[in-house]
């Protein structure tokens, strides 16, 4: 029992930082290691050990660090704390005895920075922004309703203009498909980069379906008449009515329904495009006066030169009038003046021509 109370005696007379020391030693730890297990700086170490707590940064940080001191040499952490808060509370004055508080950090990578504490201001600081924002916006009282409620009667009354004013037509839902009416008949599609679609000689009743995700889809074809263009499997006016070249024209579903809404009206966009045509149907009537026409009058220009020799056979009655002047004198001249002249210009057929001759002056003379 005497031993006991020695043992109990040394044990009081033995400071927080005494103990902690020959704790320490005991272990055969040095300070530095120390340092590394608790993180506390040396000579925080050295003012424990020396039980000067008023050189450490605070009441706090001393219970503190004696507690983190007191777990890595072995000691009973709540019994140190204690008597390092005897300690302090003994070198003030009674009445400012300080009360222990319920944050005592036992590590220093547990007590919060300065740059902690400026990231929580800040952040507080932003929550009660947004709170602000949250009820200003959202959780604004009734009494702004009013105002709103006004401001619908001219919405209502402009909303009709709005539903007149639009022109566009509806495009109806479905693929683009030129259907070829007629065999062996050329077309290229192309998009608005200049990047071909597709390009070849359809077949008769072979059909091409523009993708539906081509940009700006355009055609150039020689033939556009030879093409029948469906938007969801209804048929729309084609591109033209006779062979014509046609190029970069848009084939979208907009754009040809545009199209064909613009032919009735007035057929500008037509009329823009058929001046090309003119020249393509004045080319093929220029070949046809060209040659043969002056090569066909040649011939029946030569074929009459024999109907001269008819017309002297009809002359051979000329000598009747010659007679009846020379009534009373039957004298056969008259008759040999006339008779040469066509054997003149008849000479193949002598024998027609002298017979009648002959015989008429002398029925005449008689």
């Amino acid at each position: 029992m005497p031993e006991e109370d020695e043992q109990h005696a040394e044990l009081l007379i033995e400071t927080p930082g005494t103990r902690l020391r020959n704790a320490r030693s005991v272990a055969g730890l040095s300070r530095s290691e120390i340092a590394t297990r608790t993180k506390i700086a040396e000579r925080h170490l050295i003012s424990i050990e020396e039980d000067r707590y008023l050189d450490l940064p605070g009441k706090t940080y001393a219970v503190g660090f004696s507690r983190a001191y007191a777990r890595a040499v072995g000691l009973d952490e709540a019994e140190i704390a204690q008597a390092v808060r005897d300690l302090l509370a003994a070198s003030e004055e009674p009445t400012e005895r300080v009360q222990p508080t319920a944050f005592e950090p036992g590590d220093p990578a547990r007590v919060p920075g300065s740059r902690i504490a400026w990231l929580a201001a800040l952040g507080a600081v932003a929550a009660i922004v947004v709170l602000y924002f949250v009820w200003h916006t959202f959780l604004a009282p009734a009494a702004s309703l009013p105002d709103l409620t006004q401001e619908k009667p001219p919405q209502a009354a402009i909303a009709p203009a709005d539903q007149a004013t639009p022109t566009e037509p509806a495009i109806p839902a479905g693929d683009v498909v030129f259907t070829a009416l007629e065999p062996n008949v050329w077309i290229k599609f192309y998009d608005a980069s200049g990047e071909q679609l597709m390009q070849k000689q359809m077949a008769q009743g072979e059909r091409y379906t523009i993708p539906a995700d081509a940009d700006g889809p355009q055609v150039r074809t020689g033939r556009p008449d030879a093409f029948e263009i469906t938007i969801g499997g209804k048929k729309v006016a084609p591109l033209a009515d006779q062979p014509i070249i046609v190029s970069d024209v848009p084939v979208s579903a907009k754009a040809l329904l545009a199209r064909g809404q613009a032919a009735p009206a007035g057929r500008e966009d037509q009329a823009a495009e058929r001046p090309a045509p003119p020249p393509a149907a004045v080319a093929p009537p220029s070949p046809r006066p060209t040659t043969p026409r002056p090569t066909t009058p040649q011939p029946t220009a030569a074929a009459p030169s024999p109907r001269p020799t008819s017309r002297p056979t009809v002359a051979a009655p000329s000598p009747r009038p010659t007679p009846r002047p020379s009534a009373a004198t039957p004298s056969p001249r008259p008759t040999q003046t006339a008779s040469p002249s066509p054997a003149a210009s008849a000479a193949p057929t002598p024998e027609p021509t002298a017979a009648p001759a002959a015989e008429e002056p002398s029925t005449v003379s008689e």
